[in-house]
């Protein structure tokens, strides 16, 4: 009799033992589907969307550095500047997108993530303290929320000197600290920005667009220089990509991509087909560029020759210019001449002057060259 009851015990036992085996290995089974489930779908975000490097918390520690260094001054003594801000890691033979904005003009930023593949590099303009926090404020939140910006902007800030940016408190943010998307920040910033006309700082300090272009194109081999509110045709980044890959001859060349102008009512043209039944003369050059390539003089402020004298140098320093065939640039809205601020005139006469200057100094820095403009 014990010994029957024995055996059924251990009967029972052997049973239990099995039914809890047979238990863990569906329980293993299903954790390796949901795994191979969610890589899979990783993947495929991944695909689109490139992981980041590096935390959220990383990004803020180096938000938080870069504002505690107190900033450099600029070669002027006018303007404070905020290196790396935001951070990425970037390919020294990729194409970088170096584009400047004021801060009420960042809410443009949103669209070129959405055309430019590639890395992304900004300088941000402040004219006031409050937009010197407002910005802080706005390159937390990003860092917080938007894990495209953390994987593939580099993020600067440009001040008047008598500014210093300040580290974002917890308390600071405000309405900021209590959103929870990407999307959401952007709405956000649509509802506090104020955009006005174009270089109508409403200070008495000057918008320094070369000082601004040449921090967002610093340390790139391979440069498009834009404004913010432009816009690359699609598949751009790859092209040009593609097109740099096949040679390693390019220094010395400027790839030209054609830049236009369409009314905002108008939807943009995403291919050349569509470009060309728009198209009328003339158009303005943006182009990138590898090598020695000369730095845009910051003297020439707010409105007038200061894109063109680099473009200037390019010819006097004997780049070659090559138009590319399909890629191009389109900006957002028609300039029309009465819709500009009322100091344009001003601005333009003055760096007319600054210009025939600069034209003749570049007979001294380039004595041999056959090239003039």
């Amino acid at each position: 009799m014990q010994m029957s009851y024995a055996i059924r015990c251990a009967f029972y036992q052997l049973l239990l033992a099995a039914l809890m085996l047979v238990a863990m290995l569906q329980l293993l089974y299903l954790s390796l589907l949901s795994r191979l489930h969610g890589q899979e779908e990783q993947d495929q975000y991944f695909e689109f969307f490139p992981p980041s490097p590096r935390s959220v918390d990383q990004v803020k520690a180096q938000l938080r550095v870069a504002l505690a260094s107190g900033g450099v001054l600029d070669a002027s003594g006018d303007y404070r500047v905020y290196r790396g801000l935001l951070k990425t890691t970037m390919d020294p033979n990729d194409v970088i997108l170096a584009t400047h904005a004021s801060v009420d003009n960042l809410l443009h930023l949103s669209g070129l993530l959405e055309r430019w593949e590639g890395p992304l590099s900004l300088s941000v303009f402040a004219a006031t303290k409050e937009q010197a926090q407002l910005a802080t404020v706005l390159a937390y939140a990003l860092s917080s929320h938007c894990p495209d910006m953390r994987a593939r902007v580099a993020m600067h800030l440009v001040c008047p000197s008598r500014y210093e940016a300040a580290v974002p408190d917890p308390r600071e943010p405000g309405e900021f600290a209590l959103l929870r998307s990407c999307q959401e920040v952007f709405d956000k910033l649509a509802r506090v920005a104020q955009p006005g006309i174009n270089y109508a700082l409403g200070t008495n300090i000057s918008y320094p667009n070369n000082l601004l272009r040449n921090l967002a194109r610093e340390g790139a081999y391979y440069a498009l220089v834009i404004d913010v509110d432009m816009v690359p045709s699609e598949g751009l980044w790859r092209g040009l990509r593609e097109l740099l890959d096949q040679s390693k001859q390019w220094a010395g060349t400027a790839l030209v991509v054609p830049a236009f102008e369409i009314r905002r009512a108008r939807r943009m043209p995403t291919s050349k087909t569509e470009l060309v039944q728009l198209y009328q003369d003339p158009w303005e050059p943006f182009y990138v560029a590898g090598g020695k390539v000369p730095t845009f003089d910051e003297r020439f402020r707010q409105y007038g020759f200061n894109r063109i004298s680099q473009a200037c140098e390019l010819h006097v320093a004997g780049f070659d210019f090559e138009v590319l065939s399909e890629g191009f640039l389109v900006h957002k809205g028609f300039k029309e001449a009465l819709k500009f601020h009322p100091q344009k005139e001003a601005e333009n006469q003055h760096n007319k002057i600054l210009y025939r200057q600069f034209k003749q100094e570049l007979k001294a820095k380039y004595p041999n060259s056959p090239h003039r403009c």
